[in-house]
């Protein structure tokens, strides 16, 4: 009886040990960071929207590390050191791949992540909103903006919508909004002056700014593109 007592005690520390070494494995440490741009301007999207996959073999079932992309364009994640493939999935984000990476011969990027790591992701979006203005008039937020067509060969997409976002905190997109305000891409007459006039309502709690921003989205692109969220104070 004695000796069954201590098999299952070096039994039961065996795998206490088993596991703990499981558990153990050090965390990652290397932060990976960046933003997606075109020709030095930051691509903004909406809130939880867009992201990208890294791939890293080597480590049993080679499965993704997704990313997301925030509000403002940029990114981080923290990883363990080494080479990932990195890839957006077909309809991601309202942009293409701008070149071709000689690495892996394809859109795919080839990544090295070595301790703190920071790297810009060139993309040719569909277009660019240049030049928005924001101003409040009363109980109006006014806006304009002029739009840069991008992409103008056989991948060229039409404007669907023009839209004025606002809300009462930082995030304002099409999912994040108290009122908005668009204009269809079919009664655009000129790309080089786009004006939208949007309401404040009554919020509860009150309060005596807001925050605005333009979408605008893109025919068959499921994800928009947007102007710099600015704040207004009234």
């Amino acid at each position: 009886m004695k000796r069954k007592f201590q098999y299952s005690l070096c039994l039961l520390s065996a795998i206490f040990f088993t596991a703990c070494q499981k558990d153990n494995y050090p965390a990652p440490g290397s932060r990976f960071t960046g933003a997606i741009m075109y020709k030095g301007d930051t691509v903004r999207v909406a809130s939880g929207q867009v992201n990208f996959e890294l791939w890293q073999s080597g480590f049993g079932k080679l499965t993704p590390i997704n990313v997301m992309v925030d509000q403002n364009g940029t990114f981080s994640a923290l990883l363990f050191n080494g080479d990932y493939k990195l890839d957006f999935q077909d309809g991601q984000g309202p942009f293409m791949a701008s070149q071709i990476d000689p690495k892996t011969n394809s859109d795919t990027m080839a990544v090295k992540v070595q301790g703190a790591t920071s790297l810009n992701i060139e993309v040719m979006p569909y277009y660019m909103i240049r030049s928005p203005q924001f101003s409040v008039s009363g109980k109006q937020v006014n806006a304009t903006c002029q739009l840069e067509k991008i992409i103008t060969d056989a991948n060229a997409r039409d404007v669907e919508s023009v839209t004025l976002y606002i809300n009462k905190t930082y995030f304002a997109d099409n999912n994040n909004n108290i009122a908005t305000a668009s204009i269809s891409g079919g009664d655009i007459t000129d790309m080089n002056h786009i004006s939208l006039t949007a309401g404040i309502p009554d919020m509860t709690p009150t309060q005596n700014y807001i925050f605005a921003r333009i979408g605008v989205k893109i025919a068959n692109v499921e994800d928009m593109i947007f102007s710099p969220v600015v704040k207004l104070n009234f």
